[in-house]
This record gives C-alpha cells, sequence and structure tokens, in this order.
C-alpha cells in the first residue's frame, strides 16, 4: 500500500468521518465478539446434542483466534485489492453467512461456519483501525474507545443473551443463528455509511511494490506481544471462564452473566481511558494501572473462585480493559494510514496467533492437573507478560 504525500493526516479535517460512519463503525463493532462469546456458554449443550469430545470443544474455543492470525495477516492484502470500504463488506457478509449456517448442520458444520465467521472478523479487526485513522485523524482516542466498547458490549451481550435464548427459541441451534440477523443489520448500515469515503480511503490502500515491512522492527514486535497477550488472556476468559464458575456450583445462566460482567466493565473504562491515555504522553501509566486490577481479580479466582465471583469479575474486566489501550497503540504508534495498516495486521496476525494457544495450554493444563490451580498461574505469568511490554509500547515512539 501507498499514501500520497499530499493525504496527510493534518489534512484531513477532524470530523472528516461523519457520524454514520461513527455508527456504522459501532455497529459493526457490536458483531465482532458475539460469535466467539455465544457458543461458550452453550458448550454443554452443543456437545450432548452432537456428542462430540472435549477435543472438539478445544478446537472450537481455539478457532477463533487462530482464524483471526491467518485472516488478519491477509487483510491488508485484501483492502489493497477491493478497497477498504468493499473489504470490510466482505467481511460482514462472511460473519453473517457463517453465523446463519452454525446452526443447520452437524459436528463439522459448525467448525467450517466458526472458521467463515471469524474469518469476516479477521479481516475487520485488522481493518477498522485503520479507518478509524483515516477518517477520525483527530479523534483517534475517542473513536477507538467507542470503538472498543462496542466490541466488549457485543461481546458481553453474547455471553449473557445467548443461554437465555436457547429454551424459549428451541435450543442452542436458534439461539447462535440470532447473531446472523445483527450482523445482517450492521453491513446493511455500512454499504450506504462508507459510500463517499472509498475514493478518500482508496489513497491509502492502492497497491504498492514498495509496501514497508515491520518484521524486523522492534517495537512493531513490542506491540505485537503485548497484542497477543492481551488477545490470550482475554480468550481464555471468553472460553473457559463459564466453565470455571460452573465446576465451582455456579449454575450456566448465572456463570454467563458474570463473564457479561466481566466483558462490560471494560465499556465505560474504554470510553474514558483510552481517550485521556491517547492525549498523554505516554500510555505506559494506563497499562500498568489497569493491569494491577486483572492481576488481583486473577488471583481472587484461582485462590476462591465461589467466594466473591462478582467481585473477581469486575477486577478481571479492569484489567482486560487494556484490551482497548492495545487498540489504541496501532494507531498512536504509527505515522500514517500505511503503517497503521501494516502494524494492525501484524500486530493481530502474530497476536491472535499467540492468543489461540491461550485456550488449548488452559483447557491442557486442567485435564492434566485436574483442576484450576496450574491453567491460573499460566493466566498470571501471561498478565506480567502483558504489563511489562505494554509499558514499553506505551511509550511516545514511532514504527
Amino acid at each position: 500500500m501507498i499514501v500520497d504525500s499530499r493525504a496527510t493526516p493534518d489534512s484531513v479535517p477532524p470530523v472528516a468521518g461523519g457520524a454514520l460512519l461513527a455508527v456504522a463503525v459501532v455497529l459493526a463493532a457490536l458483531n465482532l465478539r458475539p460469535a466467539v462469546t455465544s457458543i461458550a456458554t452453550l458448550l454443554h449443550d452443543i456437545r450432548g446434542d452432537l456428542a462430540v469430545s472435549a477435543t472438539w470443544a478445544g478446537l472450537v474455543t481455539t478457532l477463533p483466534a487462530l482464524c483471526f492470525a491467518g485472516a488478519g495477516l491477509a487483510a491488508p492484502w485484501v483492502a489493497s485489492r477491493i478497497g477498504l470500504s468493499r473489504a470490510i463488506s466482505v467481511a460482514l457478509m462472511a460473519l453473517t453467512a457463517g453465523l446463519a449456517l452454525r446452526g443447520v448442520g452437524g459436528a463439522y458444520v459448525v467448525i467450517g461456519a466458526t472458521l467463515i465467521a471469524c474469518a469476516g472478523i479477521a479481516l475487520a479487526n485488522v481493518l477498522i483501525p485503520v479507518v478509524i485513522k483515516t477518517s477520525f485523524p483527530a479523534r483517534i482516542g475517542v473513536m477507538t474507545g467507542i470503538y472498543t466498547a462496542a466490541l466488549q458490549g457485543g461481546g458481553a451481550l453474547g455471553s449473557a443473551v445467548t443461554p437465555g435464548l436457547a429454551d424459549p427459541l428451541g435450543g442452542w441451534r436458534t439461539a447462535l443463528m440470532v447473531w446472523a440477523a445483527v450482523s445482517l443489520l450492521a453491513l446493511t448500515l455500512w454499504i450506504p455509511a462508507t459510500a463517499r469515503h472509498r475514493s478518500a480511503w482508496a489513497v491509502h490502500t492502492r497497491p504498492s511494490a514498495a509496501r514497508r515491512s515491520l518484521l524486523r522492527n522492534p517495537l512493531a514486535w513490542t506491540v505485537t506481544v503485548f497484542f497477543g497477550s492481551q488477545a490470550f488472556l482475554a480468550y481464555i476468559m471468553m472460553g473457559w471462564l463459564p466453565q470455571v464458575f460452573i465446576d465451582n456450583g455456579i449454575d450456566k445462566v448465572q456463570a454467563g452473566l458474570l463473564v457479561a460482567v466481566a466483558s462490560l466493565v471494560g465499556v465505560p473504562l474504554s470510553l474514558v481511558i483510552t481517550p485521556l491515555a491517547a492525549r498523554s504522553a505516554s500510555q505506559s501509566g494506563w497499562i500498568v494501572g489497569v493491569g494491577s486490577f486483572g492481576f488481583l481479580g486473577t488471583v481472587g479466582l484461582m485462590v476462591a473462585p465461589a467466594a466473591q465471583p462478582l467481585l473477581w469479575s469486575v477486577l478481571l474486566g479492569t484489567g482486560l480493559s487494556g484490551f482497548s489501550l492495545a487498540l489504541a497503540l496501532l494507531g498512536l504508534r504509527a505515522r500514517t494510514p500505511e503503517d497503521t495498516a501494516a502494524l494492525s495486521g501484524m500486530a493481530q496476525g502474530f497476536g491472535y496467533l499467540l492468543a489461540g494457544t491461550g485456550p488449548f495450554l488452559f483447557g491442557l493444563l486442567h485435564d492434566v492437573t485436574h483442576g484450576w490451580t496450574a491453567p491460573w498461574v499460566l493466566f498470571l505469568a501471561v498478565f506480567c507478560v502483558q504489563t511489562v511490554t505494554g509499558a514499553l509500547a506505551g511509550r511516545n515512539r514511532y514504527v
């Protein structure tokens, strides 16, 4: 990709994106987590109906992150070939199709449909930060906070609402398919909302033989490890925290609500902390600060998960709100939309590859030790990695 020297961020009006595009970004973001969180709280029902093994369940929880890695690395290339707007439209189409198909077949169809849906999510994950950088250059912190709040809100809805839909709608299949209608709504708004932006975005996504690689850039790798470690923790939470609560005597509906609380805590924090951090010379202090709360929550979950489950969920959710800061860094550590796309693709591609091992390793340690202490020790160790790399990535530098 190449950036026109005349199309610098300083030359773009602060509200170039407009209200309609902002709403389209928010609605798209609301759909980028329910595909993952909606299935976690219904895994017991799905396994019983399809007669599948725990290995199959582990694959379903690991697939999203692995798919995010592969499709995420390809996202800048796709955008350079068909355009930013069309690439995200294709992403939402794939998400809608995958969510719809997931409820109509057997075990292999569920796996395949999950792959399709997650490929769509991966494209949008990487490319929407480029939309924010390009169309809201003077509002990166605010728009990233709103975008992240919508992501976390969508994830929380997936955890909280889906288990309660299963019985009145006749089972897990229909409960999962409901989210396809929400994704279709986002696609319906996205297409007209982005029509007037396509030519401007084309400046930043047209093919170029001289595309810059960040693979030898130390700061880019620091951002990548920070992003990957926080995603590692988030996917463990979404995939396994309901089961941890259930194994400690909490019913599945309440377990889903507790995971939703952990996600929802990040919504107001994203709206407040991310804009403040973006205006700071360094984001390191903010990253370390929110991470310390998550560390405390993890210790509580490891020692006495059923003692104060709401408190542990709130603390853990506060710590995982570092996700909004990780997304903000994709724009703050890059000078141009081209570098933002390259950094976003690298951080989310390799980062989600790392994150994909999280649910698997967490479950493996549980199977080997027949308990939850060892998995939480792993969780704490990765939390330390997230904090250190986040502090380094938060310093005021550029890739």
